[in-house]
C-alpha cells in the first residue's frame, strides 16, 4: 500500500455497492501522497455516480444533493472529527479512466487510486515523479488553453506546494492568459480567492503579470505600473502595492495567535509585536472569520491592500516644485475596488467592507501626523465611520507605511505610527463600552420629554453630539448630558 488509507476512505469503500468501481482522484490523492491531510475528496466512477453517492450518503448518515444531473455528479456532505467533509462523486469524462485523467490540468492531479486496490497507484502521466521533483507540468499541449482558469490554479499550486512550473507549461499559461477575460465571474472569483490565501502572494502576482494574466483578472491594476511617487516613497505605485502586500503577510504572521514566542526575527517585526502583539488572539479570530461562506476575511484584506492605491494614476498631479501628489486617490481607489467586487459577484457585505477599508486606509496615518496621541473623540469618530473594519484598516495602515521603504525603515516614525495603531486597537478591544460604543445616557424620547422638543432630525443630531461627548469622557451621567443638550440648543 502506498500509504495508510484514512478511516473515512475505508468507510466509503465499505459503503460502495457491490462490484462498483470507484477511484480517488485529484487534490485529495495528491495531498495523501505528500503526507498532507485532505479535507475534500473526489471520486470518479465509470457510471452511476449520483446513484452511488446517494447510497454512500445513506450508509454514512450524511447529506446528499445532485450537483449536475447531465454530468452525473453528486455531493455528499458529512461531519468527521468535528469538521465538514465534502465527497464528490462524478462520472468519468471520456471513454475511460485514462481519458479522464489525460483531460485534467496538471500531471500531479492526474493520478487515481482504486478504492478496491489501494496498493496500486494509477499514474499514466508520471505525476508521482513530478510531485517528487516539485514540478508542475501540464497533462498535454492543450491542457491550460482549453480552460484558462487553470492558469490561476497552477499559480496557486506553485505557491501552496512550493513547486516550480516547467517551461512548456509556462508557455501554455501565456497562451491561455487572454482567455481569462471570458471565464465566468464565479469561476474566476473562486480561483482568485484560493490564490489570495496562499503564501508569498506578491510573488504570484508578479508571475501573473509576466504571464499577461493580470489585466484579464484584475484590469484596474496594470495602470499603476511606472507611476512614480515622491519621497518618502521609493517605489512606483505598483511595486509599492506589492511591497505593502508583502508587509501585510508579514504582519499576519507576527500577529497570529500561534506565533512562536521567541520573537519576530528582525527589528521592525519586533516593533510590530511590541506595539500590537497583545491583540493577537482577537486579530487572529477576526482574520479567520468570513463575510461570505468560503472566502476568508484575510483574503479580502489582501485584495484591499492590492487596490488601496489603485486610484493614484487618475489622481496624479505634479506641483511647480516637482512634488507629485495624489489628492483624492482614496475615493478613486475605493470606487475601483467596489467595481471589481461587483464584477466578481462578491456579496454586498464584502463589497461594503472592501470599499470602507480602501476609502479610509489613510485615516490612521493622518492621526499619527498630528504628533499627538489620538484623543478619545478622534478614536470614537474613526470607529463610528468604519466599524469593525477599523481593525483591518489598522493592519493595512501598518503595512502601507512599511511598504514605502526598502529594507531600512525610519524606526522612530514607525514606532510613532504603531503607537497610534495600538491606541486605536486598545480602544476597540479594551475600551469598547467607554470609547467606541458607549451606551447612550439619554434616548430620543427622554430628550424630547425633558426639553419639550418635537420629533425631527434635530433629535438625532443632539443624540450623536451627546454620545460623542460621552465617548470623549466629557459626560459622566444623565444630568450632564441634559445640561450639554440645553447648551447645544442655545
Amino acid at each position: 500500500m502506498l500509504f495508510q488509507l484514512p478511516p473515512l476512505l475505508s468507510r466509503v469503500q465499505a459503503a460502495l455497492p457491490a462490484g462498483q468501481p470507484a477511484y480517488l482522484v485529484g487534490g485529495a490523492l495528491r495531498d495523501l501522497l505528500l503526507g498532507r491531510p485532505p479535507h475534500d475528496f473526489d471520486f470518479v466512477l465509470p457510471a452511476g455516480a449520483i446513484r452511488t453517492g446517494r447510497q454512500v450518503a445513506g450508509a454514512l448518515k450524511a447529506d446528499f444533493f445532485v450537483l449536475d444531473e447531465t454530468r452525473d455528479a453528486g455531493r455528499v456532505l458529512l461531519q468527521a472529527d468535528g469538521e465538514r467533509v465534502v465527497l464528490d462523486f462524478i462520472a468519468q469524462q471520456g471513454e475511460s479512466l485514462a481519458a479522464d485523467l489525460a483531460g485534467r490540468d496538471l500531471t500531479i492531479n492526474a493520478m487515481a487510486l482504486d478504492l478496491h486496490q489501494p496498493d496500486q497507484l494509477i499514474d499514466p502521466l508520471n505525476g508521482a515523479a513530478d510531485l517528487a521533483a516539485k514540478r508542475l507540468r501540464a497533462c498535454g499541449p492543450g491542457s491550460l488553453p482549453s480552460d484558462p482558469v487553470r492558469v490561476l490554479r497552477t499559480l496557486r499550486l506553485a505557491a501552496q506546494l512550493g513547486m516550480q512550473v516547467d517551461a512548456e507549461t509556462r508557455a501554455q499559461m501565456r497562451a491561455a492568459a487572454p482567455g481569462l477575460a471570458g471565464v465566468s465571474a464565479e469561476r474566476l472569483r473562486d480561483e482568485l480567492f484560493r490564490l489570495l490565501e496562499t503564501p508569498k502572494l506578491a510573488t504570484s502576482l508578479r508571475a501573473l503579470d509576466r504571464l499577461g494574466a493580470l489585466a484579464p483578472v484584475l484590469p484596474e491594476l496594470p495602470a499603476m505600473q511606472g507611476v512614480e511617487q515622491s519621497p518618502p516613497h521609493v517605489f512606483d505605485v505598483w511595486e509599492h502595492s506589492l511591497r505593502t502586500l508583502d508587509r501585510l503577510e508579514q504582519i499576519f504572521g507576527l500577529l497570529d495567535e500561534h506565533y512562536p514566542a521567541e520573537g519576530a526575527g528582525d527589528l521592525y517585526g519586533g516593533l510590530v509585536v511590541l506595539h500590537l502583539g497583545r491583540f493577537r488572539t482577537q486579530i487572529s479570530q477576526l482574520l479567520g472569520s468570513q463575510l461570505s461562506p468560503g472566502r476568508g476575511r484575510r483574503s479580502l484584506l489582501s485584495l484591499a491592500a492590492l487596490y488601496h492605491d489603485s486610484g493614484k494614476p487618475a489622481a496624479r498631479s505634479q506641483q511647480a516644485d516637482g512634488r507629485i501628489r495624489f489628492l483624492g486617490h482614496e475615493a478613486l481607489s475605493a470606487e475601483a475596488i467596489a467595481a471589481r467586487a461587483a464584477a466578481l459577484h462578491l456579496s454586498n457585505s464584502e463589497r461594503s467592507y472592501l470599499h470602507t477599508v480602501v476609502a479610509e486606509h489613510m485615516r490612521p496615518y493622518a492621526l499619527t501626523l498630528t504628533g499627538q496621541a489620538p484623543t478619545r473623540r478622534a478614536i470614537y469618530r474613526f470607529f463610528r465611520e468604519v466599524g469593525e473594519a477599523g481593525v483591518d484598516i489598522c493592519l493595512l495602515s501598518a503595512a502601507d507605511f512599511m511598504g514605502k521603504y526598502h529594507a531600512h525603515l525610519p524606526q522612530a516614525e514607525l514606532s510613532a505610527h504603531l503607537e497610534t495603531l495600538r491606541a486605536l486597537l486598545a480602544a476597540y478591544y479594551e475600551q469598547q463600552a467607554e470609547v467606541v460604543a458607549p451606551a447612550p445616557l439619554l434616548n430620543g424620547a427622554e430628550l424630547m420629554a425633558e426639553l419639550a422638543l418635537a420629533p425631527g432630525p434635530e433629535i438625532g443630531r443632539l443624540l450623536e453630539a451627546l454620545r460623542e461627548a460621552q465617548a470623549a469622557g466629557e459626560l459622566a451621567d444623565r444630568a450632564a448630558a441634559l445640561a450639554l443638550a440645553r447648551r447645544l440648543l442655545g
